[in-house]
């Protein structure tokens, strides 16, 4: 990911683990390996929930906290955390606060036992539903859209033979986005919206079954890749092995193109595309559409870097690290002042004088949100003597919010709102800019049919529009 300022970054939503060992094999440390994966989706909160499913029901055994996994998860703490069913949850707070109140799994006691419930994505119809669950009673516990979700589905199980058939019941009043692991008493539970727009895949460890946000996550625990879960599907895995629900498929489908622009991990495989190759794809494109005179592609690290070899490689220009990143630069250097902002720029990315000094460059990026940091990292290149920096910008200008859990703001926040390309190109101090055309992006992914509302307004739901 690109590392961006405070008031720069588009975060990266949230990220969703389980696995079920029906020989009763503790599943704590497996969840930890995989949230550490998948932490680029979230680094303000995690958690881990685990049940032992010969156990008495309802003993759900939850840990939470504030931080990145390996600052929250210590040795002596997974090994209290027994269990052959677990869930985990990496959160950067899109709806709701950012505390420990807020953080997941949510684990739920009601009248049918115990349900543990981890999110990524965002309702649209959280307000409502909110207030009509407060007019019948419900006490809330956090400012999240995921208790909701639980307290729908608690409320639909009272009323159904199964989870699986509550789950389905709630989903028909969830307008929005959601991927959802659910631990029940005996049962690891994968849900996905009908639109696709969030992502989660299957996969198996010898006996066990993993249910997780990216395949990178399945990799980093040793397991095999089974499949994509489909758009409005619901997989239960149990004792007695993997069944899938589908009544919640519709046919159109809008999955997120920020998955392959910026969240997901480079060595993750979304519905079957790539998250390298399209992203080397999106390069490519660039240079057919905005070719540049320079000596030299570079890219701003790391989200930036796969579209720069693929810009590179199309026009034919030589690629070059012109950044080192200081890797060791955490949270804490993310300051409120803008002279601060500025300073941190330069403690976590300083140019390699060597390769820019009297070269016209072509720096890419994956976006331009507010333009702060492109502004900076052009403003280093040219003190360190760099000629022309051409930008090149992998995704279309965000015009509009979204609503889906990307943390998009609002329009009087995007600079490409309120200004043309022309003067966002100077504003940034470029010598040219040339953004990603929206529609190249169908193409990038393999034709996938693509949520892209940010760059075009055309929602994939009835009823939104930018605020």
């Amino acid at each position: 990911m690109t590392d961006k300022t405070e008031t720069e970054q588009i975060h990266e939503e949230c990220g969703v683990f389980g696995i079920y060992n029906p020989l009763g094999e503790d599943a704590a440390s497996s969840v930890y390996y995989g949230l550490s994966s998948l932490q680029h989706r979230g680094q303000e909160s995690c958690g881990i929930a685990v049940s032992d499913t010969s156990g008495p029901k309802g003993n759900m055994n939850v840990h939470r906290g504030m931080g990145l996994v390996h600052e929250v998860f210590k040795e002596d703490t997974l090994n209290g955390l027994h269990g052959n069913l677990g869930i985990g949850h990496v959160r950067y707070s899109t709806t709701g606060e950012a505390t420990l109140n807020n953080a997941q799994p949510l684990v739920l006691n009601y009248i049918k036992g115990t349900l543990a419930l981890a999110h990524n994505g965002n309702l649209v119809n959280t307000e409502e539903l909110r207030n009509e669950l407060a007019r019948t009673g419900a006490i809330f516990q956090t400012t999240t859209d995921s208790e909701i979700i639980a307290y729908e589905i608690a409320r639909a199980r009272v009323h159904t033979r199964t989870v699986e058939e509550a789950i389905a019941q709630a989903a028909t009043r969830l307008k929005g986005a959601y991927g959802l692991v659910i631990a029940s008493p005996r049962k690891l539970i994968g849900v996905r919206d009908p639109l696709g727009l969030k992502p989660l895949c299957l996969g198996k460890r010898k006996d066990s079954y993993i249910i997780a946000s990216e395949s990178c996550a399945l990799t980093a625990i040793g397991a095999e890749f089974l499949r994509d879960i489909h758009p409005g599907e619901i997989v239960t895995i149990s004792s007695e092995g993997l069944s899938s629900n589908m009544s919640m498929h519709q046919e159109r489908h809008a999955h997120c193109i920020f998955e392959y622009i910026y969240f997901a991990r480079l060595d993750s495989v979304i519905d079957g595309v790539s998250v390298y190759a399209s992203r080397k794809k999106a390069g490519a494109a660039l240079a057919e559409a905005y070719p540049a005179e320079a000596d030299l592609v570079t890219g701003v690290p790391d989200s930036g870097i796969t579209a720069a070899e693929g810009y590179a490689e199309a026009s034919g220009l030589p690629f070059r690290r012109a950044f080192y990143k200081n890797s060791y630069v955490g949270r804490t250097f993310i300051k409120p002042t803008q002279k601060e902002r500025e300073s941190s720029v330069r403690l976590k990315l300083s140019v390699l004088k060597d390769t820019v000094q009297g070269k016209d460059i072509v720096l890419v990026d994956d976006s331009i949100v507010r333009g702060t940091t492109i502004a900076n990292l052009i403003r280093l290149l040219k003190q360190a003597g760099a000629g022309r920096v051409h930008v090149r910008i992998s995704s279309p200008p965000f015009l509009y919010p979204c609503y889906f859990g990307t943390d998009v703001p609002s329009n009087s926040q995007l600079l490409a709102a309120s200004h043309h390309t022309g003067e966002i190109c100077r504003m940034i101090g470029a010598d040219s800019l040339g953004y990603m055309r929206v529609e190249d992006l169908s193409a990038a992914v393999g034709g996938l049919p693509l949520c892209k509302a940010c760059f075009d307004c055309n929602y994939p739901m009835e009823g939104i529009s930018p605020k």
